[in-house]
């Protein structure tokens, strides 16, 4: 295929993308991406007209509430998981954002449909973890995984050391020098 072609195609692909009803449904102001969830997938949800700046959807198709909050364009936003136990179909989602709420519809499809192809051979139970999982310790985590003897000083370091400390004893030796000088 020709660079033009694919050019062309990627164009046409991106605009059918930009203007999917389904991704920017006015479904009573409650729009969600993807078009199409999975069982198990992970959803975000969009109110768009609520006077509030916060919100909650809820639907029997989401693994827990979702918390929407503004964005910079006036929109709520918010993300969920689809319990990976429902079964394909349309499910409502309700938003309730202060007195007001709102009402859109969830299409899940069917599992499989829409998730990516695996090739070579499918695991025959749920993956499950074989290693320590690092937990909390935030931005801090990775640094118990640095071995030790990359992460300490290393020549750099020390010249740089050597340096500061030579020009802190000069300068304490050029005050004390200046003080005594001095008539009392």
């Amino acid at each position: 295929m020709g660079s033009l072609r694919v050019t062309l195609c990627a164009i046409a692909a991106l605009g059918a993308v930009a203007v999917s009803p389904a991704a920017h449904a006015a479904d009573g102001g409650v729009s969600h991406s993807p078009p199409s969830p999975y069982p198990g997938g992970d959803i975000t949800l969009r109110v768009s007209g609520c006077p509030e700046r916060t919100a909650t959807a809820t639907s029997p198709a989401l693994v827990s509430d979702a918390h929407l909050t503004v964005t910079a364009e006036g929109e709520l936003v918010g993300e969920s998981r689809v319990r990976s136990t429902v079964k394909a179909g349309r499910y409502d989602v309700k938003v309730t954002c202060g007195e007001a709420s709102r009402t859109g519809t969830l299409t899940v499809v069917g599992k499989g449909a829409g998730q990516p192809v695996r090739h070579g051979s499918q695991p025959s139970a749920p993956a499950s973890p074989t290693a320590l999982v690092l937990a909390g310790g935030g931005g801090t985590a990775h640094l118990a995984m640095v071995d030790a003897r990359a992460a300490g000083p290393g020549t750099a370091h020390t010249v740089t050391g050597l340096v500061l400390a030579g020009v802190a004893a000069t300068a304490v030796a050029l005050r004390s020098a200046r003080r005594s000088r001095r008539p009392r």
